[in-house]
């Protein structure tokens, strides 16, 4: 039997630049898809799929998330005594447990494998879950809830994966794939940003990993690839060979989030299935086209 996933990373200490000047002062994850965070999407994701205990790797200027999942006594208090019963339970649900929400501190930003690497000592010694919350997944089950099925299966590594254009490979981690039955591939290699030509095919990492402790050994050299950054793909690549490593198609919709375009797009995808939204939204967005 595969041992349980019960552990979440979360990498938010980016600096948000392609949001300028909204994330001056704001966490990137703290911006709202309608009326919502990004980081409670995946916090909300990763709970769905059974997680109990979450990592954020934070840097400076990302407090605010603290506060988000905490108590918020005066706004409590005056949404209370005002009889906001639903507005009251919307602000108390978003908290974590106490004692289940532990935050880790990147200095310099030095990649993603770098960020993963800061949450060792809270994760080390089981699998564990990685969200990046600037992929946005729509799906129903939660895409991580996909994979942990199948990780139940198979174990090992899995990544959630799309295809993407040839042409956009050099964007994204690449999977050099051995066996593929449509819905799981399992890779051979896998390789970070290659260029077009080199791509090994057009199998793409998204934000959503279930990692072996196995690959803190590589994390820990601290080598660096692609950019001059300590790479995650590279740490996983190093695993193969001893931990089974697999790509799982997940049933849903991806949105960039990361991006303005991808942001604007999953408001609008998000904002259509709320009853309370939907319809004045069409009306609205038939003006525009």
């Amino acid at each position: 039997m595969n041992a349980p996933v019960r552990k979440a990373v979360l990498p938010v200490a980016g600096l948000g630049t392609r949001f300028l000047p909204a994330t001056k002062a704001m966490a990137k994850e703290m911006l709202p898809i309608v009326d919502k965070p990004l980081i409670q999407y995946a916090i909300e994701e990763a709970r769905a799929a059974g997680i109990e205990d979450f990592v954020l790797v934070t840097g400076r200027g990302k407090t605010i998330m603290e506060d988000h999942f905490d108590h918020a006594v005066e706004l409590e208090q005056v949404l209370e005594a005002r009889g906001k019963t639903r507005e009251l339970d919307i602000v108390q649900d978003a908290m974590v447990p106490p004692g289940h929400l532990a935050y880790a501190r990147q200095q310099n930003p030095l990649g993603l494998g770098h960020a993963i690497w800061c949450a060792r000592q809270v994760v080390a010694g089981e699998p564990f879950a990685v969200l990046l919350p600037d992929d946005l997944v729509k799906a129903e089950p939660g895409c991580l809830a996909q994979m942990i099925e199948a990780y139940n299966d198979v174990g090992g590594n899995i990544v959630a994966v799309e295809d993407v254009p040839r042409d956009q490979t050099n964007k994204y981690g690449i999977l050099d794939v051995e066996h593929d039955d449509g819905r799981l591939a399992r890779a051979k290699g896998l390789v970070e940003k290659p260029d077009p030509a080199d791509a090994p095919s057009t199998l793409s990492i998204i934000g959503r990993y279930i990692l072996q402790p196995e690959v803190f050994e590589y994390l820990d050299k601290h080598e660096k690839g692609a950019g001059g950054e300590i790479q995650l793909t590279d740490a996983m690549a190093k695993t193969l060979g001893t931990v089974p490593f697999h790509g799982l198609r997940f049933k849903g919709r991806r949105f960039d989030c990361g991006s303005k375009a991808g942001f604007i797009e999953a408001n609008v995808a998000f904002a259509l299935e709320r009853p309370d939204l939907a319809d004045g939204l069409r009306e609205t967005l038939k003006t525009y086209l």
